[in-house]
């Protein structure tokens, strides 16, 4: 099993399963306890924001702010730098617990050892 997870999600109320299942596999696998890294990339980088997940809906799906807070309860969340950017989204605009990060980052985190990145 992985060491870490980090998962990319650009989709956002624009693909609602993609994005549900995204929160979906960060949330099992931070319960399961793997050390869980989570990217809000795209139309996902609103859910960064307070209230955003709450609007979200998908039928049989399990609510995204119960998903979301128990992902900022075990792992890390972070917001594109750039897609915080393009949409006006700025460090004191986010949820307590998400940060705010770029590419280098990204990176840095995927090429560990033992880690295993998936996209949404």
């Amino acid at each position: 099993m992985a060491k870490k997870l980090v998962i990319k999600v650009t989709a956002g109320a624009d693909a609602p399963e993609r994005c549900s299942q995204a929160f979906t596999v960060a949330a099992v696998a931070a319960a399961s306890g793997v050390e869980i890294s989570l990217w809000l990339t795209g139309e996902s980088a609103w859910f960064a924001l307070p209230g955003r997940a709450a609007e979200f809906e998908l039928p049989h799906a399990a609510p995204l702010p119960d998903l979301l807070e128990s992902i900022l309860a075990a792992g890390t969340v972070t917001l594109c730098t750039q897609c915080a950017a393009r949409r006006d989204i700025g460090e004191d605009d986010v949820l307590d617990g998400v940060r705010i990060a770029g590419a280098q980052v990204f990176v840095g985190e995927v090429t560990g050892d033992g880690v295993q990145a998936l996209v949404y």
